[in-house]
């Protein structure tokens, strides 16, 4: 009776137990759960760009900024308590090279960063996140838990 509930791109779940959440193809998008470990109950984000303020055309839950004050709406919605909510993440990697290297295209390295800043700016604390690399990541988190498992491509797996 394992459920997961699959996030797509650019969008967030939430759930309870024994639900699992999972995002697939994560290259430099982020996955970040944010989770009540006692009111069991967490949401997983796949947020694809930064910030809506450089472009924000469509969907929402595709920006760090938009996505994240969504998906802690719904939560404080469903009873978890703003003071005990926690965080971590996955992804934000660089995915192809480019000559110049310009902070345009470091797309990985800033959805981390703005996915960071968000966290702190409602005050959520982030306890561990694996991002960088060259590498993308599928996430399956366990909400019952607050594990989050990172599968990568030739980079093995882990737990955080």
């Amino acid at each position: 009776m394992n459920k997961t509930i699959v996030v797509g791109m650019a969008d967030y779940k939430v759930g309870k137990p024994p639900a699992k959440l999972m995002t697939a193809g994560l290259g430099s998008c982020i996955g970040v759960c944010i989770y009540d470990l006692q009111a069991q109950i967490g949401g997983m984000a796949h947020i694809m760009l930064p910030s809506s303020k450089e472009s924000m055309k469509g969907n929402p839950a595709k920006y760090a900024d938009t996505c994240i004050e969504m998906m802690l709406e719904e939560l404080l919605n469903l009873g978890v308590l703003r003071s005990r909510l926690k965080a971590k993440m996955a992804g934000g990697a660089q995915m192809f090279s480019f000559a110049g290297k310009t902070p345009l295209l470091r797309i990985g390295e800033r959805n981390a960063e703005a996915v960071a800043q968000e966290l702190k700016k409602v005050g959520i604390s982030l306890l561990a996140s694996d991002v960088g690399g060259t590498f993308g990541r599928t996430i399956n988190f366990d909400i019952k838990t607050g594990n989050l498992h990172i599968r990568t491509i030739n980079h093995g797996e882990k737990v955080i």
